[in-house]
């Protein structure tokens, strides 16, 4: 399989740290963050990875140029940013018959057993979204669900939460989600694609270990609780 990786963000809220460092790049625990996702990718037989990259792209070029480890993975810079759905629409190309297809968020941090959740994953439904909650759903991607698993609405960052089940930044997506984005400058997947899907998304709930590390304080609370991942053969 393939997935998207998007690392394009500028990390502001995580300054100083990203002044010099692009935030995929930077270490929990000793290791970077763009290394944990392609050990994780490895682990569940991702072989192939699109990171996009803006903000300290030839520190990115660099890392990747001495990767070798089960993943090959391609570099596309952005001089200007995209959007994370325009990121995948501008990139479709790269998924041309690909029936499904991940998309990762870079700075979430999670040890999530992929293959459940792509077990869960139904064959006619557009995407199956990753879901946890979370104590602040205003700053969130919130999703309702109905008796079956179905979400049938989303709202990113709503100013009255239905709920604090939040999107976590994992998706596994199909030809149909790409078809629903935007012809639009910066087009996001929360704001301008996931509604348009209602009634066609599954939610799967992440039993796992999953943190936005977007905000200093996330990325400190992860050097101390990143339990690591697993690498046994996942059966």
């Amino acid at each position: 399989m393939k997935a998207f990786l998007l690392a394009a963000g500028h990390g502001t809220r995580l300054r100083p740290h990203t002044d010099e460092t692009p935030k995929c790049l930077l270490p929990i625990r000793g290791v970077p963050m763009l290394e944990i996702w392609l050990a994780l990718c490895r682990r569940y037989g991702i072989h192939d990875v699109l990171v996009n990259t803006h903000a300290h792209a030839a520190a990115v070029k660099e890392f990747v140029a001495q990767w070798t480890d089960g993943v090959r993975v391609t570099v596309v810079e952005e001089p200007e940013l995209q959007g994370s759905a325009g990121t995948l629409l501008a990139n479709r190309s790269w998924v041309h018959g690909e029936d499904k297809f991940w998309v990762f968020y870079a700075d979430v941090l999670t040890n999530t057993n992929l293959a459940t959740m792509l077990a869960f994953h139904q064959a006619k439904t557009a995407a199956t979204l990753g879901l946890y909650s979370v104590l602040d759903p205003q700053r969130c991607g919130i999703a309702t669900l109905d008796g079956s698993g179905t979400i049938v609405d989303f709202v990113e960052k709503p100013a009255t939460p239905s709920g604090n089940l939040a999107f976590a930044g994992l998706l596994l997506a199909t030809q149909q989600l790409l078809d629903e984005i935007p012809q639009k400058r910066g087009a996001d997947v929360g704001f301008d694609v996931l509604p348009r899907l209602r009634g066609r998304m599954r939610g799967y709930s992440i039993k796992d270990f999953v943190l936005d590390i977007g905000t200093l304080e996330n990325y400190d609370f992860a050097q101390k609780v990143w339990p690591g991942i697993d690498m046994r053969d996942p059966g």
